[in-house]
């Protein structure tokens, strides 16, 4: 697999060095070198996205934020928080390769029922799915585009 697979995002500004015949990649957030697998590369450009393009800003976002479910400990790909620290946006990334099943839904809403985050999303570089749980109806809104940083923030 091509590490450095085209994805349906705007161009990034990576860092990417080679050692030792592996590819490492910069976290702007955690600011540390990772070995670039597949989903890292989706995480490093969708991280790049949001900050560049949608306006979020780097002090509210969390990246492999961890909790525990059913006992277990889980990571979240990245959370993004508003003013207070409360969280407003879950995003669980995957390999291009992996496609979006009802499985990745399930997965992040799970994640979701410890964090009651309002809206969240879903990414594998290619496709991105962004929703929200409208109350008063009680169902699911997806909605056509990840929202601007500032819509959400409350």
């Amino acid at each position: 697999m091509n590490k450095f697979f085209p994805l349906n995002l705007p161009q990034a500004n990576l860092r990417i060095k080679e050692k030792d015949n592996d590819y490492y990649i910069f976290d702007i957030i955690r600011r540390k070198w990772l070995v670039l697998s597949p989903e890292e590369w989706v995480r490093q450009n969708f991280l790049h996205f949001l900050i560049n393009h949608k306006g979020y800003l780097q002090t509210y976002i969390g990246v492999e934020s961890g909790l525990k479910y059913n006992a277990l400990q889980k990571r979240v790909d990245i959370v993004i928080y508003n003013k207070y620290k409360n969280p407003i946006l879950l995003v669980e990334c995957k390999a291009p390769q992996v496609n979006i099943t009802q499985n990745v839904f399930d997965q992040v809403s799970r994640y979701n029922k410890k964090l009651n985050a309002t809206f969240l999303c879903v990414s594998n570089g290619i496709q991105h799915y962004c929703w929200t749980f409208n109350a008063q109806q009680n169902e699911f809104v997806f909605l056509n585009d990840i929202p601007m940083f500032q819509e959400i923030a409350i």
